[in-house]
């Protein structure tokens, strides 16, 4: 089990002890993470869009081959 006291966190090349951080820090830590979730959500949410985007396109592009 990892303790806590001694958990470290990285942010921009210096290390803090978490349990060392302010209530108010580690709630921004908090947010900065979920801010970050919510990022790798919207990358997967963009990437199922631009995959239909494209299957579309494809399938229009038959399509207009066939009426011609």
């Amino acid at each position: 089990m990892v303790d806590e006291q001694e958990t470290k966190i990285t942010i921009d090349d210096k290390e803090y002890i978490l349990n060392d951080l302010s209530d108010q820090a580690k709630e921004q830590l908090v947010s900065m993470r979920a801010a970050e979730q919510q990022i790798e959500v919207a990358k997967v949410q963009m990437a199922i869009a631009s995959t239909a985007r494209n299957a579309y396109a494809t399938a229009l592009k038959e399509k207009l081959a066939e009426d011609e």
